[in-house]
């Protein structure tokens, strides 16, 4: 059974919804899901999944904003046992920003820097995720092929 570990940081519950509705997809697909919040989580926490899983909201008009509890988490990834590992990133984010969920597109700079291995293209959900539950399902769909 393959290991999948799902670290998100969420402010108003968004990400968090979206991590919930990926775990339950990949939960009935076979894989064995460890759900943690980015507050209860370490890089080298990585270490023994199979597949790991980043999510995390963007804020900010001028620059890009990485949800605050990920931070200290984001800059300790080069602690991480990332190199060769599959990961792939989501996030939520408002479309009306200039950096639409652009703390996806950071996760995953960081990821190819440190060598990890981006299985899927990144999630990016613009406002509620109840409203795009088929997005959500499609993505882990996608992702649950590398499992």
């Amino acid at each position: 059974m393959a290991k999948v570990l799902i670290i998100y940081g969420s402010t108003t519950g968004n990400t968090d919804t979206v991590s919930e509705i990926i775990a339950q997809n990949l939960s009935a697909k076979g894989a064995e899901v460890d759900r943690r919040n980015v507050t209860d989580a370490a890089p080298e926490d990585m270490k023994d999944a199979d597949l790991v899983l980043l999510g995390c909201s963007t804020w900010g008009e001028d620059e890009i904003e990485l949800q605050d509890d990920f931070i200290p988490f984001y800059e300790s990834m080069d602690k991480a046992p990332i190199k060769n590992k599959r990961i792939g990133v989501f996030g939520c984010g408002d479309s009306t920003y200039t950096y639409f969920c652009g703390a996806v597109d950071a996760i995953e700079e960081k990821v190819r820097e440190l060598s990890g291995h981006l299985v899927v293209d990144g999630l990016k959900i613009d406002g509620d995720p109840t409203d795009a539950k088929g997005d959500i399902q499609h993505w882990s769909d996608s992702v649950a092929s590398f499992l």
